[in-house]
């Protein structure tokens, strides 16, 4: 199962979600999207699972929290106790044995990251 994780802003746009998902390597095989719980349900997320046709998987930023991730933001650890909100959702998503294929990576206006997991499921 290979799942991408998404990070972003409040005011993030469609154009940057997708930019930031095909830098990470695009939607190609993809089961679903996923982030934080309370990022689920923005317009522009919604947008991209309809685009890429895959579910959305919410998790709560305590589960997130526990995740260790390569990349580090200090602003996403002070605020969510993870370095990373899009690579600790992809791997959450992967299941437990799941690894990062992509890293986090940013889009250009900086409103967007996504990172890619494979796994087993959760």
């Amino acid at each position: 199962m290979k799942v991408a994780g998404l990070g972003f802003k409040r005011d993030v746009t469609l154009a940057s979600l997708r930019e930031a998902l095909l830098a990470a390597g695009g939607a190609e095989g993809l089961a679903a999207l996923a982030t934080v719980g309370d990022k689920a349900n923005a317009e522009a997320l919604k947008q991209l699972a309809r685009e890429c046709s895959v579910p959305i998987k919410a998790f709560p930023a305590d589960v997130l929290a526990g995740i260790d991730t390569p990349t580090q933001s200090k602003l996403v650890a002070e605020k969510f106790g993870t370095g990373s909100i899009a690579e600790a959702a992809a791997l959450a998503a992967a299941g437990p044995r799941a690894r990062l294929i992509a890293t986090r990576v940013v889009s250009q206006d900086r409103t967007a990251t996504a990172a890619i997991a494979e796994g087993d499921g959760a």
